[in-house]
């Protein structure tokens, strides 16, 4: 597993991942527009105010990911089941004609 080592928001950050570093990098770049975007909006308020924002802001992305990623996965279930079906009910027809 790599390690990696990089500046987010101002904190020196070390860490395995799986990921490669071009992937850490597009990371951190999402983090930091993001928490620039809240820092603009609650210009009062204090730091760890807004990095629990946009913990919360992220957290909400990846709940609603998941739920669009299960709700696609059962779409394709239905459909490969479907499939599968056709091709049975095809099978039957030409096994008959034979």
């Amino acid at each position: 597993m790599p390690s990696h080592t990089i500046s987010v928001l101002g904190f020196e950050l070390a860490f395995k991942a799986d990921a490669d570093q071009a992937q850490v990098v597009a990371a951190r770049k999402e983090i930091e527009e993001r928490f620039a975007v809240l820092k603009t909006q609650g210009k009062h308020m204090s730091r760890e105010k807004l990095l629990a924002f946009l913990a919360l802001g992220l957290a909400d992305d990846y709940l609603l990911t998941c739920k669009k990623l299960g709700q696609l996965e059962t779409k394709l279930e239905k459909l490969l089941h479907r499939m599968e079906q056709d091709d049975t009910a095809g099978n039957n027809i030409d096994t008959q004609s034979e």
